[in-house]
């Protein structure tokens, strides 16, 4: 590949926070971004796991830290970015990762059950993306992931509240991808399928068959991994996606969104892409 090609998929300039980053798909994401060159600042409430995601990340980029984060409060999100700011002068990709679940059946759930998973999933990644605006507007450049999940896309009936939280993802990175376009600020969703982690460890322990049904529908016969998750976490964050010519490029109007990884009846491991104008966008 060309050293005008190359520069596109180079991230060593850039700084990123990704929420939930100290293990599952947030630290597979991290260590994909640090293997292409960037600063990866991962923020997350359990402090126990901190070091051992931080250890693999240093063995990548020793400058990678880590930042205490809790989404359900809005002055910790706008300290955290505030504070990625403070140490490397700038934040320019934000992955919005951190997330939760209930497994209840709809009449089962509490009103505690549902606003705990709203407010962390979707409610969440509204306050960083919010905390984050203001630094990537001044700086005329930004990225922000959010990560939603199939179930943005179809229901089943343990995840009435996780579904809802997933599928407001996805519209909440259409309004956001519209309306901050003209700071050249993109903004995408990627979809991942079923991955093993420690929230699918404990739904196979909850959900009787899940396990077999999953490698069933899978062509690959195997669950996916977070690391998976390395290579379509970076892409959007990849220079080649920028606000050059809003008709070619979409300026941070077109959604994009992973295939889904390791789940889907004929997408497994792999990723597939789909590029297209927000408005009429369909699963």
């Amino acid at each position: 590949m060309s050293t005008h090609m190359t520069q596109f998929f180079d991230l060593r300039d850039r700084i990123a926070l990704v929420t939930g980053g100290n293990g599952g798909l947030g630290l597979g994401m991290a260590l994909g971004l640090a293997g292409a060159g960037a600063s990866v600042v991962i923020a997350a409430r359990r402090l126990d796991k901190a070091d051992a995601a931080l250890a693999r990340l240093r063995e990548i980029n020793d400058s990678c830290r880590f930042v205490p984060l809790d989404v359900s409060s809005e002055e910790y999100c706008r300290t955290a970015t505030r504070t990625v700011v403070e140490w490397f002068g700038r934040l320019d990709i934000l992955v919005n990762n951190a997330g939760t679940t209930v497994r209840k059946l709809p009449q089962d759930l509490s009103e505690l059950d549902w606003q705990t998973v709203i407010d962390t999933n979707l409610t969440g990644a509204f306050r960083c993306a919010q905390a984050a605006f203001p630094f990537m507007q001044a700086q005329r450049r930004g990225k922000i992931i959010n990560i939603a999940s199939m179930y943005a896309m179809f229901g089943a009936p343990m995840v009435a509240a996780y579904a809802a939280s997933k599928g407001g993802v996805v519209q909440l990175t259409k309004s956001l991808a519209a309306a901050w376009a003209d700071s050249n600020i993109q903004v995408n969703a990627l979809v991942p399928g079923w991955l093993d982690t420690e929230l699918t460890q404990s739904a196979r322990q909850q959900i009787e068959g899940l396990h077999d049904a999953v490698l069933n529908r899978t062509p690959a016969k195997r669950w996916g991994v977070p690391e998976d998750m390395a290579g379509p976490a970076g892409i959007p964050g990849f220079r080649c996606i920028e606000l050059r010519d809003r008709r070619v490029s979409g300026g941070g109007r077109w959604l994009f969104r992973a295939g889904m990884i390791g789940g889907s009846r004929g997408r497994s491991r792999c990723a597939r892409f789909f590029d297209g104008p927000v408005r009429p966008w369909v699963p």
